[in-house]
């Protein structure tokens, strides 16, 4: 059984801790995070240091679990900086998800229970999608992208590099979510979320100063 160490003392850890153990895909060595926590046990897996020792470990898988996609991505960039290269980091996939062939994910990616892919999905490195996310047809997911609980994408959406989707949201077919985008909780999204905006509410619209704004035509 490979070995894998995680990057990242979170709540995903812990749920990507469980997953692992119970389906027998890893050997988990144990949790790498900059916190002053080496020595501490997290549901009987050691922190053993900080990010930078990662290097040390050279025959173990990493699996970069901040819930964060930016978090995740300076993670990456700062491994990326000690010589770790892409062929290093793991996946980890619930056996109860969906993928049939033709769909694919690339590395780093953490797909939890019940996820399903119907036909065509392309998922970017080091995408997060919690339980019971939807996939449909010809969806294309970038880099680092993150899917809370529940949310549905129609087909042939389009997510940008390091967007965030709500738990329980729902994206229309043919729309697209820019890089950096944040779609709030139980969101619905009708047509394109511009990068680097928050859209929230039913239909979706842009939020103003952090609160939804109803008279927003944007």
């Amino acid at each position: 059984m490979s070995e894998l160490i995680l990057v990242g003392v979170s709540g995903l850890a812990r749920e990507v801790l469980a997953m692992v153990r119970s389906s027998g895909q890893y050997d988990v060595v144990g949790l790498l995070d900059d916190e002053e926590m080496a020595g501490v046990a997290v549901d009987g897996a050691p922190v053993l240091g900080g990010i930078e020792d990662a290097s040390g470990y050279t025959h173990a898988f990493l699996l970069v679990c901040m819930e964060s996609g930016t978090a995740r991505e300076s993670a990456v960039e700062r491994l990326r900086a000690l010589g770790l290269e892409n062929a290093r980091y793991a996946t980890a996939i619930d056996p109860t998800v969906q993928c049939p062939e033709g769909c694919h994910g690339g590395r780093g990616g953490i797909l939890l229970r019940n996820v399903t892919l119907t036909a065509s999905v392309s998922l970017g490195s080091h995408v997060v999608a919690m339980p019971s996310v939807t996939f449909m047809h010809d969806d294309d997911v970038a880099d680092f992208a993150t899917f809370g609980a529940g949310v549905s994408l129609g087909g042939a959406v389009r997510i940008g590099r390091g967007a965030s989707l709500g738990m329980n949201s729902s994206v229309r077919d043919s729309t697209s979510v820019g890089a950096y985008a944040t779609v709030g909780m139980g969101a619905a999204v009708l047509g394109n979320v511009p990068a680097g905006q928050t859209w929230v509410g039913v239909p979706a619209r842009q939020a103003d100063g952090g609160l939804f704004n109803p008279d927003s035509t944007s």
